[in-house]
């Protein structure tokens, strides 16, 4: 499979089908859905569907995110990703797997997998057909077939299922989880192009024929209860209901394959070692004595921005970074040593309040020291070039963040044509620290919107600034 087939984050308009939520699984938390049939469906013919985000296969490893376990062994039937590529096993130590050196490095983006089996087909490679992001997938690397009348022993038997395995969990998110039992389908019944952008993009499923033991899982319950209202409530009318493992409330999310959120980028840890949890919104650092660096997934050069940031005890950096670094380069390095920022950074330190940057510039007494269970507001006007802080609701400097060109109380950002702005934070040590992007993985009190309905923030975003996601950016855009 080559690179030129992973299509970049769907933003599908606001008159296509829209998907309102999706299930954030955390690798550290041990998270998965748990299923038992009461009776075996086809073990010949069935179809599996899902959009996924975020998989850091790189620090964790295999990422399974749809499983038949068989009879509590170590074989299972499987479909995931590993660090090595796309890996299909079935019954893995003894009747084939199909596997890709295909990786997906892209963060920001989500992806739609269907993998379409009939062992009945007298053509082997009939027998299972991958699509990826409405693609698919020819270039195996390993490719063992099934042979032809194979009867599955994991997946759509009486042995127990897992969403996001529960020794390899998926660690990010899952969105549209569709079982069909009975049918080999292939990706048309799932997605389409969009005629203008080319992007791949969901389509409403809720009229396909699941069989017997199909399932459609939207995670649109909040309860961890196994019943209509659980974060694994099957939808297609079977009744099929997940229990829940590792999950709570505020695992289901609205960054989905229709409206896709920053989030904290894990293939940009500069400066050290960073551990990323929770969907990319949480991060801790060994204490090594060294500061540790890492971005949003996304950035822009227009329009006004909020999000928040949860701050997790001592030595902490919040603020912004040039994304430019074709023309410019991001010294992660320095971004948030306390003396050295980054030509093109500017971070509010805790340890005393102040502003540091380009290159080691400071705003001293800028605002309040900030700790542990501190709620640090960052809104970026890449409009007027300005830059404000609050801290629990309270702008700093006395900052003004609707005052425009005149930035009362702002911080200015340098505005050297060509910079893409988007939000940066640096870590020294253990604590975690959590980044809310507008869909928080740590529990909100109050909860506000921004203007155009989207986001969930402990405090309302400033008037005219907006959630980080690609609705917004296309509206901002044009």
């Amino acid at each position: 499979m080559t690179a030129q087939t992973i299509l970049p984050a769907n933003s599908a308009s606001s008159g296509s089908y829209q998907v309102a939520n999706s299930l954030r699984f955390d690798k550290p938390s041990d998270s998965y859905l748990e299923k038992t049939f009461s009776s075996a469906g086809s073990t010949r013919k069935f179809t599996f569907s899902t959009w996924l985000k975020g998989h850091d296969t790189a620090v964790h490893g295999s990422t399974y995110f749809f499983v038949g376990n068989i009879n509590g062994s170590t074989n299972i039937d499987a479909i995931g990703i590993t660090n090595t590529g796309i890996q299909i096993s079935i019954n893995s130590a003894n009747s084939g797997s199909l596997n890709s050196t295909a990786l997906f490095k892209d963060m920001s983006a989500w992806y739609h997998f269907v993998i379409g089996v009939d062992t009945t087909q007298g053509t082997a490679s009939n027998r299972v057909k991958v699509y990826i992001n409405g693609v698919q997938v020819t270039d195996w690397d390993t490719e063992t077939y099934p042979d032809e009348n194979y009867d599955f022993t994991g997946i759509n038997s009486t042995e127990v299922h897992n969403v996001s395995y529960a020794n390899s969990e998926h660690n990010g998110y899952l969105a549209e989880t569709v079982f069909i039992d009975g049918t080999q389908l292939d990706q048309t019944s799932f997605g389409e192009f969009d005629s203008d952008s080319g992007i791949w993009k969901p389509i409403d499923v809720s009229g396909l024929t699941f069989g017997q033991n199909g399932f459609y899982l939207e995670y649109k319950g909040v309860s961890t209860g196994q019943n209509s209202n659980g974060l694994g409530a099957d939808t297609s009318g079977n009744g099929h209901h997940f229990a829940s493992s590792g999950l709570a409330a505020i695992d289901q999310s609205t960054d989905t394959c229709t409206n896709n959120f920053a989030t904290l980028n894990p293939l940009f840890p500069a400066g050290g070692t960073l551990t990323f949890s929770e969907g990319n919104t949480s991060i801790s650092a060994p204490n090594d004595g060294n500061w540790k660096t890492t971005l949003s997934t996304i950035s822009s050069q227009n329009g006004k921005w909020y999000m928040e940031f949860k701050s997790g005890g001592n030595y902490v950096m919040a603020g912004v970074c040039d994304f430019n670094v074709t023309s410019r380069g991001i010294d992660g390095d320095n971004f948030a040593t306390k003396t050295t920022i980054s030509a093109y950074g500017y971070g509010y330190y805790n340890g005393d309040g102040s502003v540091r940057y380009e290159g080691g510039t400071e705003i001293s007494n800028y605002g309040a020291t900030y700790g542990d269970g501190d709620i640090i507001g960052i809104a970026l006007d890449c409009d007027n070039d300005k830059l404000y802080f609050s801290k629990n609701g309270v702008f700093q400097n006395s900052g003004d963040p609707t005052s425009g060109s005149t930035g009362t109380g702002a911080v200015s950002l340098n505005s050297t044509a060509g910079r893409s702005w988007g939000f940066a934070f640096s870590i020294y040590q253990t604590n975690n620290r959590f980044a809310n992007f507008g869909s928080p993985s740590f529990a909100i009190s109050s909860g506000n919107a921004d203007q155009n309905g989207f986001g969930n923030f402990e405090y309302a975003p400033p008037a005219g600034y907006l959630s980080l996601n690609t609705k917004n950016l296309a509206a901002v855009l044009g």
